[in-house]
């Protein structure tokens, strides 16, 4: 069975774990480090994808940053979404010339790993008939979205677990009516989740992607990302 790692980050800003994921990427190309899943949280944080129109932001970057939400135009596909405290994001840094070389596929995974994992607590979700992401009913619960260099895997999905909808609302997240976002905390009535919700979510992504998932310290994967981090961290790994 193929092993990919996992990290746990806490709350991190998501320039931050953007940096992080560029810098691990390259590495992989390189053959230089493993296959890794990261987990983590945001600050309040607006991203828009290679397909967003001017018309899904309600509001100009320079009022969000007002609003104490930072902007970022990134290279995942995809519209505009938010990012926040309470969302589960998870960033799949993995090398898909060990999984058929097929980027529709690696996104029909990750659907399922949120699927799953909405399941596991009662609730019934289904990918989008047109759009990428998932649903429950006619609400989006998840966003995913990915970038592929070489065959190497950035970004990925995050999921509404307990977050404040409200941000949602001054976009039109993928293009859609922003009253039509929901949480897992809104859909159960249940507020405290995100630990579950994550121990869920590792359990889905290894049966999915049929993989052994190996816990890597915090300090050592930034040590790895660090100059000179590899030559550092060969031997454990």
């Amino acid at each position: 069975m193929k092993k990919v790692y996992l990290c746990t980050t806490g709350r991190l800003s998501y320039a931050r774990v953007w940096a992080w994921q560029q810098t691990w990427c390259a590495l992989r190309r390189q053959q230089q480090v493993p296959d890794l899943l990261l987990l983590t949280e945001h600050p309040p944080t607006y991203t828009c994808g290679r397909s967003t129109r001017a018309e899904h932001l309600l509001y100009e970057p320079e009022e969000l940053a007002e609003m104490g939400c930072e902007f970022f135009e990134i290279e995942r596909g995809g519209s505009v979404t938010f990012h926040g405290p309470g969302q589960l994001v998870g960033y799949p840094l993995v090398d898909l010339h060990g999984w058929g070389r097929d980027v529709h596929r690696h996104m029909r995974r990750l659907e399922e790993v949120v699927i799953r994992t909405l399941a596991a607590f009662g609730l019934s979700a289904s990918p989008g008939p047109e759009l990428t992401g998932v649903w429950v009913g006619q609400d989006k619960i998840a966003a995913i979205g990915v970038h592929v260099r070489h065959w190497i895997t950035m970004h990925g999905f995050a999921l509404n677990v307990c977050p404040d909808l409200t941000p949602f609302e001054r976009i039109l997240p993928c293009g859609l009516d922003n009253d039509k976002v929901t949480s897992m905390a809104q859909l159960l009535q249940e507020v405290s989740l995100m630990e579950r919700v994550e121990a869920q979510v590792r359990h889905e992504f290894a049966a999915v992607f049929e993989v052994e998932l190996e816990e890597m310290a915090l300090e050592d994967f930034c040590a790895l990302v660090e100059p000179d981090g590899v030559a550092r961290m060969e031997e454990k790994l």
